[in-house]
């Protein structure tokens, strides 16, 4: 047959390609019938393993077997209205207990969580966030019983709850660990009880004090395991059955995950669990300074050889600070050994500590090194100052800042200098020049002040001589500053 018959470009290149493709089948048979299929053909034999004698890896199932009966399923209801107040993040202390939905005509939301019995009579650690908005809560137990709970307390501050079964019993229950897991200790976590038994998950801790920088108490072990949404609030265990932590986090999109989740220390949840079951607010350490960040500029002034530490504005006397010689000008550069690169890590370091807690600071102070120790006290709050001083808001300086104002030696922790700033109105004057609650004003029109009739004084000083702003020196938690702030027009 010749090529030439086929008039279409296409039907020549088909022929073509058949006719080598028979050329091919035809020498693949004649290789093959030689190759084989002969009776001697060589087989490949299985890869030989036996004389390995490497140490097998040690079952978990004793260890789940024996505290999964500790942790439950929590389910809340939550309303989404737009008039109910929703809980905030720095919720913190006793709440009220939650009941049953007041008004059907509400949406409700069911939200899912895990959690872990504590104590034989009912106490059950959870994560904060599921309870959010919460109007009624039930667990239900590894065997299938649901029980109802109440909301004991909440700390949104390391985002740990603490709940109360309703029913009278004698629960299974986990102890929280007093001994802290290593870098590299395995551990693993059990999460939402199922028909099939809950999720489980075996990792390593990989670090140590992690924090989200989302506020001043958020010190975390980092857990190496594939975690997803249903460990929330789960505990993890050691190998010897311990919760050493709660998981608070996981690293993850769209439900699933990155292997890396964070988990609140027992030693700290055990703190906040004790503080919640006796109606407290939870205690925070406190160490009496106000630090700003160290910047390249100070850095090079003062010969140090990086821009990193707390530089101290001032040790507040008759505090920690004050009582172990910290002074104004000393760089806070370690905490227990662990580095301070920022003002806010000082407050996250210490914040992480229980009152009565000794640290190591090592600080620098006029070109040497040096450390002190320092017994941490109880934080207060400034929250009591605000009603004491309710007329405030009437005088020429609250109502053009827009701050409610108390004298800086009533107000805890913010020293004995100055007039403290307690409340701010985010629509204000002093709101939109980013002045914060806590902040202190030292001078207004380069004289000092230290009650808020001096402050007043001061404004109407400058506005009966035509003055259009006046000018004032604030003191910060990144250390002082001024602020200009203008007269509203008339």
């Amino acid at each position: 047959m010749s090529f030439a018959s086929f008039t279409s470009p296409r039907a020549r290149r088909r022929a073509i390609l058949t006719s080598a493709a028979v050329v091919a089948l035809a020498a693949a048979g004649a290789l093959g019938e030689g190759a084989l299929t002969g009776s001697d053909a060589a087989r490949a034999a299985a890869i030989s393993t036996a004389d390995l004698q490497g140490p097998s890896l040690p079952s978990l199932s004793p260890l789940v077997d024996r505290v999964k009966s500790a942790v439950v399923l929590i389910k809340v209801n939550t309303v989404k209205d737009g008039s109910q107040t929703e809980q905030s993040d720095q919720s913190e202390g006793p709440s009220p207990r939650v009941g049953e939905q007041d008004s059907a005509s509400r949406d409700s939301i069911v939200a899912e969580g895990s959690g872990f019995f504590i104590s034989s009579d009912g106490y059950i650690v959870t994560n904060n966030d599921v309870l959010r908005n919460a109007k009624s809560v039930a667990v239900t137990m590894m065997d299938g019983k649901t029980l109802d709970a109440d909301v004991v307390g909440l700390d949104g501050k390391t985002d740990i709850a603490l709940l109360k079964v309703r029913q009278a019993g004698d629960y299974p229950f986990v102890i929280l660990s007093k001994q802290a897991p290593k870098i590299g200790d395995w551990v693993v976590a059990i999460g939402k009880p199922n028909s099939s038994g809950g999720a489980i998950a075996a990792g390593v801790v990989s670090a140590d004090g992690r924090d989200m920088r989302e506020g001043s108490y958020d010190r975390f072990l980092q857990i190496d395991a594939p975690f997803n949404s249903d460990y929330l609030g789960a505990p993890a265990f050691n190998m010897q059955g311990e919760a050493v932590g709660v998981n608070i986090a996981v690293h993850s999109t769209a439900g699933g995950s990155f292997g890396v989740g964070l988990a609140v220390p027992a030693n700290n949840v055990e703190t906040i669990v004790s503080a919640l079951q006796h109606g407290d607010v939870v205690p925070r350490a406190y160490l009496g300074v106000t630090v700003q960040s160290v910047t390249p500029t100070m850095a090079e002034s003062l010969g140090l050889k990086s821009a990193s530490g707390a530089i101290i504005d001032e040790a507040m006397p008759g505090t920690p600070a004050a009582q172990a010689g910290l002074k104004s000008g000393d760089i806070i550069t370690k905490v227990n050994g662990g580095a301070i690169e920022e003002a806010a890590d000082l407050t996250r370091r210490i914040g992480s500590f229980k009152p009565g807690d000794k640290v190591d600071l090592a600080i620098v102070r006029d070109g040497a090194e040096k450390t002190v120790e320092a017994t941490l006290a109880e934080h207060k709050t400034a929250g009591v100052a605000k009603a004491e001083n309710a007329d405030a808001s009437q005088n020429e300086a609250a109502s053009t800042l827009g701050v409610a104002l108390a004298r800086a030696d009533e107000v805890a922790g913010a020293g004995d200098k100055g007039v403290a700033i307690v409340a701010v109105d985010p629509n204000g004057a002093g709101a939109a020049e980013g002045l914060t609650a806590g902040d202190v004003i030292l001078d207004v029109a380069g004289q000092p002040v230290s009650t808020p009739e001096d402050v007043k004084s001061g404004f109407a000083s400058a506005k009966s001589q035509g003055k259009k702003a006046v000018l004032m020196r604030v003191q910060t938690a990144d250390g002082n500053r001024y602020v200009a702030v203008s007269f509203p027009e008339a």
